[in-house]
């Protein structure tokens, strides 16, 4: 049955309370269910490169804003309704349910009138904003989350809730431009720069959509994993000149998910004519961008956030259809830390996931 709590909710994570970049149990309150709000208990929470930036306010030089602490870190979050609103109507109590990287907009603006509320001026951040009553939002590093139901998307059944998880982030930021920028027609040529967390995930979803995919990484060593795991149809070594240039024009589009510094042309090259080259990583430096190679052969360069609400939900249900899931380490909570050491240095194939259900309890 519908209900309404008539006191902010208890809640207990964990949590970075200075750029020290280390976590530690926190107490804290989540809001009451509002009518139109989704409480979940949450079952699982992915850690995304972003998280270990935040926390460490890492990201303060460039164009995000400092973190301010303290700071619940999680935009990867998947666990099962215990409470909806009296208002909810996409919604009830046992559903799968996942948040992702926003939990709010202003519902107004052109963005959000067509279903892209990650461009909206006034999105709201899953963690580390300030939420429509002022109050600082908080992520999925804690056993309860409320989010308004326009912001919960529903989780097959078939979709396994750990797997599921870092599509929330990892998987909408390579589904979105393959759809939008038109890289997923059968017979077409895709690289993935980078095979890390966005990347293995770009070409499960690049093969499920019919796609000739190559691996483009600076790791000889990744190639095994990329053809034989990944399913990759080829591997280009991007330090290896004659791998470049035998590659030159040969690939509709490109998905670059290096957050690393890097030059853009040879990436350009190995476009077609009409080649688009999407960025989803984010270099702290800003790249230098070569004018002439894209005069000469009309490509793009571009970028892409995350996705809309409604194209989050079209790519779960994608990836339940195709059984595409996150390759994942599962870790108790108090193991933490550790992984954050461990993602800096890439230790991580490919996602490392939080069991919150099972692992997290409340201090005394």
């Amino acid at each position: 049955m519908s209900t309404e709590q008539e006191h902010p909710k208890k809640a207990f994570g964990w949590v970075a309370r200075d750029s020290s970049g280390v976590l530690s149990p926190f107490n804290f309150s989540r809001r009451e269910t509002g009518e139109k709000d989704v409480t979940f208990k949450v079952a699982y929470c992915g850690i995304c490169h972003s998280d270990l930036h935040l926390i460490k306010n890492e990201l303060e030089s460039t164009e995000w804003a400092a973190s301010t602490y303290p700071l619940v870190p999680g935009h990867e979050i998947v666990g099962v309704v215990t409470e909806v609103g009296s208002k909810v109507e996409k919604f009830k109590v046992g559903d799968k349910v996942g948040v992702g990287c926003m939990v709010g907009s202003c519902h107004s603006c052109d963005s959000c009138a067509n279903n892209l509320e990650n461009y909206c001026p006034q999105m709201i951040l899953t963690y580390g904003s300030k939420y429509l009553d002022g109050t600082t939002t908080y992520g999925g590093y804690s056993d309860i989350m409320v989010a308004d139901e326009h912001f919960v998307v529903n989780i097959p059944d078939n979709l396994p809730l750990d797997g599921a998880a870092p599509l929330l982030c990892a998987g909408i930021t390579t589904y979105s431009p393959l759809r939008y920028f038109g890289l997923d027609k059968p017979g077409m040529h895709v690289g993935v720069a980078g095979l890390g967390g966005l990347g293995h995930v770009a070409v499960k979803f690049a093969k499920a959509m019919g796609v000739k995919v190559t691996v483009i990484s600076t790791s000889p060593g990744k190639e095994e994993e990329a053809i034989k795991h990944l399913h990759a149809d080829s591997f280009l070594v991007s330090r290896d000149e004659d791998q470049m240039q035998a590659a030159m024009g040969t690939m509709d589009g490109i998905i670059d998910t290096v957050s690393a510094n890097h030059p853009l042309l040879p990436y350009i090259d190995l476009l077609k004519s009409h080649g688009k080259l999407v960025m989803v990583g984010a270099p702290q430096k800003r790249p230098e961008l070569p004018v002439f190679p894209l005069l000469l052969g009309r490509k793009i360069v571009a970028g892409s956030c995350v996705g809309g609400m409604k194209e989050t939900q079209e790519m779960i249900d994608f990836a339940a259809k195709h059984n595409v899931t996150a390759d994942i380490e599962v870790i108790p909570i108090d193991y933490v830390n550790t992984a954050m050491e461990r993602l800096a240095k890439t230790d991580v194939r490919y996602r490392f996931v939080i069991d919150i259900g099972n692992t997290l309890k409340p201090s005394s």
